[in-house]
């Protein structure tokens, strides 16, 4: 079955002959009109589709064509004479005047044919009317001269719409129209082959789909459609518009059977099918052609073909045609009245344009041209002579326009003027003193001045001597007859003056002022700033604003955060008069930012700056242990512990004054705090008592002071010299050849040593070796150390005729040399005796080992053979047959092993001799051994709900077999335990036991030789 479907409308071809080919009959479907018909108007062929496809129509009042073409709309749709072969039981006596059917169907039978059809359920109206009423109905009408459809129209609308029917179909007997209405009685008479007939009348919106319903009583019986009175055929030729979508539907006897399309005569494919803007669908049997968006290009004539036949359809598309449902009127408007022109035309998105007197009209102040659905309105406020002239509205594409002609009516009144002065009636409400008027700022202020006088007076508004004429914006004079408005939408405090309005005629004038005063809400306090904080608590000032809003400022509401949030905490809810706040209950070590606002009464002012963030610290604890280190003639070092307790501010480090024991003054010993805790101070007068204090310093300032409890002389004291030679040092020091030799040896002596440094009792050689010497420490440095500096060094440190010494003894090394006289001392079996002597230079240090290797001579690749041997000689076997070998030894040192090997002289040659092979005689060991805990289960107390484990360890030959168990019981497959054996290691894990785990665990190991049992407590305790 092949289909064409337009929108949602089903166009199907239906009539396929039984040898598969086809009847058409050619069919034209005009514009559609407004929807005054059902969906397909009166000309429309045949419309077919699946009626379980289309949702069942609702019957609704038809409407009739309007105006002059009523008479020649009615006479169009006459009923025609059926045809000869309709009985008249089966078709209408009346051609049926409602809209045609949007589904239809052949009845009866289905062709035996390869495409199949179904029969679809179909509807027509039918009325079986007798020919007397038919005559009598016809001759009413024509007494009143109303066509039928409209009677049908009245028949189905409210009593309330009558009136608006008449008016819109010119029926101008409103008396005799009602008075038929009152007689008329509906009477349908049901033929006996219908059990349900058609509504009198459908309604649908352009576009959908309508299904047109009856029921027969006897389903044997021939059925026929007719549309105004002509048999509905099926066609083969389907009219569709641009735009639409078109559904081309086949339904075959097998769903496998391949199916070709063609237009033309040409094959239409998938691959094409993305240039040429369709598609195919298949579903079940039904083969479906789509055309989602149809242009002029897709019309031809289409064929379907299939091995057991074809059929074919004509499409034909046509560029859309608009259509008129209400044309403009002609208009006679006053001086000043609204002049309005409205059409409606069919299609809601076609655009126009309107033109006056051939020129294009565009929109201003008094002209409005608006667009909505299908109606278009041209709107002229406050008609003046200039604007009389023909309007016409040319819709865009479309060769169509509309007239209309608008009649200027002007009416002139003469009259005598007359004469009053102008005054001035001024009402301040609100005032708070005379004619002065207080706003606040941001909300809209409206000066309504009454002003009389005629002829009516001009009125001029000034601010200050500034005259002010705008009529738009946000400050703006409106001008009403007999009031003149000063309008300001949103006040600002720029605003605030005195205002003056002048009103003037040729009789005289007057003048009356108004001083407006702005108040708002205060500026942000200035100046906002933390002076001082501690550990919980800060003290926060500012300054008032410099605007107070023009009210007085009655306090303050202040607000802080941490830094880096944004949820501000308000301090105080009833407002604070003072300008320095303290904010406490702050948490110490944390950032803190803060905000003031400024409250008047008008409200509260913006926030003003956030101050810098600041942290609630307190000063640490004085230093502790503070003592005397070292004194000489003219300085003091002191050395301390830091405080006990330091605080979220750290310290930033410390500060020691010094004051002579005569006086009361500190002196500082240092301007910028030390970190470490130690500090010299100097220049201090020599035999003078001091005493000395340390304080530690942060953010939040200065400690409490640790003060010696005793004064100090300044003098130096004499200390015997002593060397404190480092632990590494105090052995033989050993270094590689080309390494750096650098030695630290502290000492320890006042006033400072005399240190000297020799080697085997001779001076250092000053070109390779390096001396730096300090107060408390000496450096020897050797930048590339020699096999030469290998030897004793002394160290003297003297003060006076006091001396300590110490002896270093270093030792430089280096790779040894090879291995001497390599030979191959002995060869039996595959077995060969390697003998050498110890290398000439041991690299100054001992031989530790030697590395022996073997090479085949025919391939030379040496291989390992041992290594850090320690003996000159070794064996070597498992050699080759036949083979000849090489080898050669590297010495090997605490360097490592040596540049080059010693290779022997001669070589192991391997002969081929007869081998016996002679098993050894022994008794396998017997490892078999009965199960035995090696660590045993240990009483265990857990918590409730945390894992716990129960190890222990068994041993055992053959692997003994384990078994877990809980009070006697054994633990079987049980999702709370989890039982382990890794090599022995036996593990039972319990997964959140309770304290009905608890109890007496035991695990048996068994095996062919015995077994052993391992048993522990576990108590479960639960927390409290």
């Amino acid at each position: 079955m092949l289909g064409l479907l337009r929108h949602q409308d089903a166009l199907r071809l239906c009539d396929i002959s039984r040898n598969g080919s086809s009847s058409p009959t050619p069919s034209r479907r005009p514009p559609l009109g407004p929807a005054r018909d059902a969906a397909v108007d009166r000309e429309a062929g045949p419309v077919l589709s699946s009626a379980a496809d289309m949702p069942e129509a609702k019957p609704a009042a038809k409407k009739a064509p309007k105006g002059k073409e009523a008479p020649k709309q009615a006479s169009k749709e006459a009923p025609k004479d059926p045809p000869k072969d309709a009985s008249p039981k089966d078709a209408p006596a009346d051609a049926p005047k409602e809209a045609p059917p949007e589904d239809l169907s052949p009845a009866g039978e289905e062709p035996t044919g390869v495409f199949l059809k179904k029969p679809d359920s179909v509807s027509v109206q039918t009325e079986v009317v007798e020919e007397e009423e038919k005559k009598k109905k016809k001759k009413e009408d024509d007494d009143l001269g109303i066509p039928p459809e409209i009677w049908e129209l009245l028949k189905g609308a409210k009593k309330s719409e009558y009136e608006k029917i008449a008016f819109q179909y010119g029926i101008t007997d409103l008396r005799g129209m009602l008075k038929r209405l009152k007689k008329a009685k509906v009477e349908v008479k049901k033929s006996a082959a219908f059990t349900k007939k058609l509504d009198p009348a459908y309604q649908v919106d352009r576009g959908n789909k309508i299904k047109l319903v009856v029921e027969i009583s006897d389903p044997d019986l021939p059925l026929k459609w007719f549309k105004n009175g002509q048999e509905i055929k099926p066609g083969s030729k389907y009219q569709v518009f641009v735009g639409d979508r078109v559904e081309m539907m086949v339904e075959v006897s097998e769903e496998g059977a391949q199916v070709m399309w063609m237009k033309d005569g040409v094959e239409m494919t998938r691959e094409e099918s993305y240039k040429a803007r369709y598609r195919f669908k298949k579903d079940g049997k039904r083969h479906i052609l789509i055309f989602s968006d149809v242009t002029l290009e897709d019309g031809g004539r289409f064929q379907v073909m299939t091995n057991g036949g074809q059929c074919e359809a004509e499409l034909i598309v046509e560029e859309k045609q608009l259509e008129v449902l209400q044309d403009i009127a002609d208009l006679t408007v006053k001086a000043s009245e609204q002049a309005v022109f409205k059409c409606e035309v069919s299609d809601e998105k076609v655009t126009g344009k309107w033109y006056k007197n051939g020129i294009e009209v565009r929109p201003s102040k008094r002209i409005t041209i608006s667009h909505k659905g299908r109606f278009h309105k041209l709107v002229i406020d406050d008609v003046r002579p200039e604007d009389e002239g023909d309007y016409t509205f040319v819709p865009d594409g479309y060769a169509l326009s509309l007239s209309a002609k608008l009649n200027f009516l002007e009416i002139k009144v003469e009259y005598v003027p007359k004469q009053e002065p102008p005054k001035i009636h001024l009402d301040c409400s609100g005032k708070t003193s005379e004619n002065s008027i207080v706003v606040v700022a941001g909300n809209k202020l409206r000066l309504d001045v009454s002003i009389t006088g005629e002829p009516p007076p001009v009125a001029t508004w000034l601010k200050g001597d500034e005259v002010f004429t705008a009529t738009e914006g946000r400050t703006h004079i409106e001008q009403r007859s007999e009031c003149s408005s000063f309008v300001i939408e949103s006040a600002e405090r720029s605003d605030e003056g005195r205002y003056t309005i002048k009103v003037t005629n040729p009789v005289g004038e007057d003048v009356a002022s108004i001083f407006l005063r702005v108040v708002d809400v205060p500026d942000p306090p200035e100046a906002v700033r933390v002076t001082s904080v501690g550990e919980d608590w800060a003290i926060l000032v500012w300054e008032p604003p410099k605007y107070d809003g023009g009210q007085p400022v009655t306090g303050y509401l202040m607000e802080r955060k941490k830094k880096g949030s944004q949820r501000w905490m308000k301090l105080n809810f009833e407002v604070f008069t003072e300008t320095t706040y303290e904010s406490t209950k702050m948490i110490e070590g944390v950032l803190y930012e803060m905000r003031v606002f400024a409250v008047n009464a008008i409200g509260v002012s913006q926030p003003s700056i956030n101050t810098k963030p600041f942290m609630p610290i307190a000063p640490t604890s004085e230093p502790l242990h503070l003592m005397v280190e070292d004194v000489t003639d003219t300085t003091t070092t002191l050395k301390w512990r830091p405080p006990d307790r330091i605080g979220a501010g750290g310290i930033d480090g410390y500060l020691v004054e010094y004051c002579l024991e005569e006086s009361e003054e500190w002196l500082p010993a240092n301007t910028e705090p030390v970190e470490r805790c130690g500090f010299t101070v100097k220049d201090l007068p020599t035999g003078a008592r001091v005493i000395f204090r340390v304080v530690g310093v942060n953010i939040a300032g200065r400690s409490e002071p640790a003060t010696l409890t005793q004064p100090v002389t300044i003098r130096e004291i004499v200390e015997q010299p002593k060397i404190r030679l480092p632990r590494h040092l105090r052995q033989t020091y050993i270094r590689k050849v080309g390494e750096q030799l650098n030695l630290l040896i502290p000492f320890q002596g006042k006033p400072r040593p005399q240190v000297v440094w020799t080697k085997g009792g001779a001076p250092l050689d000053a070109s390779r070796v390096h001396v730096r010497t300090s107060d408390v420490d000496t450096v020897l440095f050797v930048r590339q150390a020699a096999r030469s500096d290998s030897g004793e060094y002394e160290l003297s440190v003297q003060i006076e005729n006091m001396q300590d010494t110490a002896t270093i003894r270093i030792r430089v090394v280096e790779k040894a040399g090879p291995a001497e006289n390599v030979m191959v001392k002995e060869v039996w079996g595959t077995n060969a005796l390697v003998e050498w002597q110890p290398p000439k230079d041991n690299g100054n240090s001992e031989v530790t080992g030697y590395f022996i290797q073997k090479a085949d001579k025919k391939t030379m690749e040496w291989f390992n053979v041992y290594e850090h041997s320690r003996p000159t000689s070794c064996t070597v076997s498992d050699l080759i047959v036949g083979n000849e070998y090489y080898f050669r030894v590297f010495s090997e040192n605490i360097c490592g092993l040596s540049d080059s090997p010693g290779i022997s002289k001669n070589t192991a040659r391997i002969l081929k001799t007869g081998l016996t092979y002679k098993p050894l005689e022994y008794q396998e060991h017997d490892f078999r051994t009965a199960p035995k805990f090696l660590t045993p289960l240990l009483d265990r107390v857990v918590v409730a709900g945390y894992t716990a484990a129960l190890n222990c360890a068994v041993r055992g030959h053959p692997k003994p077999k384990v078994v877990w168990m809980k009070n006697k019981m054994e633990i079987r497959e049980d999702p709370k335990f989890l039982i382990t054996n890794h090599q022995g290691v036996l593990t039972l894990n319990i997964r959140r036991p309770s304290p009905f785990d608890a109890g007496t665990y035991s695990c048996r190991a068994v095996n062919e030789l015995g077994e052993a049992l391992a048993e522990c407590r576990l108590d479960v305790r639960v927390p409290q």
